[in-house]
């Protein structure tokens, strides 16, 4: 068995009232996969950053998890060069 560990980085920045966030993932491919994501206060409430970070990391990590995801089609793609159907 081939056991191996990656590991995601999320860089969060807050300024303002919005909040950003980055994800990547090395896998050891040509480049790192991103994900993104944001989140921003509404005027009506208070603004609590560490909620703000919550989300725009949370969404950082569903748009990475898509977007290997995506990598992982293409890759199959590559191999059988049939057309890659993506479902739940």
């Amino acid at each position: 068995m081939v056991t191996k560990q990656w590991h995601v980085d999320v860089v969060v920045d807050d300024t303002d009232g919005r909040t950003y966030a980055e994800a990547r993932l090395d896998t050891g491919g040509p480049k790192p996969i991103t994900g993104r994501g944001r989140a921003r206060v509404s005027p009506m409430d208070e603004d609590i950053p560490a909620i703000g970070a919550e989300l725009a990391a949370a969404r950082a990590l569903t748009d990475l998890g898509y977007r290997l995801l995506l990598t992982a089609a293409g890759d199959i793609q590559a191999v059988t060069h049939e057309p890659v159907r993506l479902t739940h």
